[in-house]
């Protein structure tokens, strides 16, 4: 067993699916080429490059065709900046090759209250509804084949999607950091909606002093256990300008896992075999 402080855990095959480079309106590590060339220089396959404010799917394939040697996706957040819960920004997304929809982060009205702000995006109508623009996006990305993520909405918003896209024939749905403190998921209500096709994003930043959080890496082990490796992802959403590496993040945290009883094949399963299902590798 690696011990919590071994920073060298083997990379080899693992896809990291929730990076943040560079150009950004926000201060980042690195960006695309470096941060992919990094990933390549670990052993890893794959990385999932993300924007809260613009497409990567465009820039995952330019990294990917200079880098070479290991795939780069991308996708897009339904935010303010590319017109919230917007159908046509989906479309074009998906014409140019995106892997991931989220639906909004920084502009969902569960992350503005959480900042103390007014404002922001909702899935649900007032009677408690998904709306119309929402369930056309879960069309596409059913048609498409293509990840249906939760961002920041709110964990009851959440609860209603997932059942929703779940009768509609969606079987890539991401709920995105279930232990951040703004979109905090308790784990009865996780494995009440857990199942096939459902993944639960965990991230190791939520267990770091940029996401102020009071969540360990030994609380997520305990998370995996009850709800299901077969239901897990494990992501770094490294790539703050303050935050190590997204290379060195992975390494740590799966270091910090194997050291909280999970198995080299519980994380192989959950930083290899789940993100290539999602990503169709």
């Amino acid at each position: 067993m690696n011990t919590e402080n071994d920073l060298f855990y083997d990379l080899n095959e693992l896809i990291d699916m929730h990076i943040h480079t560079a150009p950004d309106v926000r201060p980042r590590y690195a960006d695309d080429i470096r941060t992919v060339r990094e990933a390549k220089d670990a052993g890893m396959s794959a990385v999932l490059i993300k924007s809260h404010q613009t497409l990567t799917s465009d820039r995952a394939k330019i990294a990917e065709d200079i880098v070479g040697g290991i795939r780069v996706f991308g996708g897009l957040a339904l935010n303010e900046a590319v017109g919230g819960l917007n159908p046509f920004a989906v479309e074009i997304a998906i014409n140019m090759g995106a892997k991931e929809i989220w639906l909004p982060t920084r502009s969902a009205a569960q992350a503005r209250n959480e900042d103390g702000l007014l404002g922001g995006i909702t899935i649900m109508t007032d009677d408690g509804r998904l709306k119309c623009e929402v369930w056309r996006i879960l069309e596409m990305a059913r048609d498409a084949n293509v990840i249906l993520a939760s961002g920041h909405i709110s964990p009851a918003e959440t609860v209603q999607l997932v059942k929703e896209a779940r009768k509609m024939g969606l079987r890539k749905i991401v709920v995105t950091h279930p232990e951040a403190h703004f979109t905090w998921m308790p784990v009865e209500t996780q494995k009440e909606i857990a199942s096939d096709g459902v993944f639960f994003e965990r991230c190791y930043v939520d267990t770091t002093p940029t996401m102020n959080s009071t969540v360990t890496v030994a609380e997520i082990a305990s998370h995996i256990q009850e709800v299901g490796v077969q239901y897990t992802v494990v992501s770094t959403d490294f790539g703050q300008a303050i935050s190590p590496p997204p290379v060195e993040g992975m390494r740590s945290y799966l270091a910090k896992l194997s050291h909280h009883g999970i198995t080299e094949e519980e994380i192989r399963k959950m930083g290899r075999e789940n993100p290539a299902y999602l990503l169709d590798l």
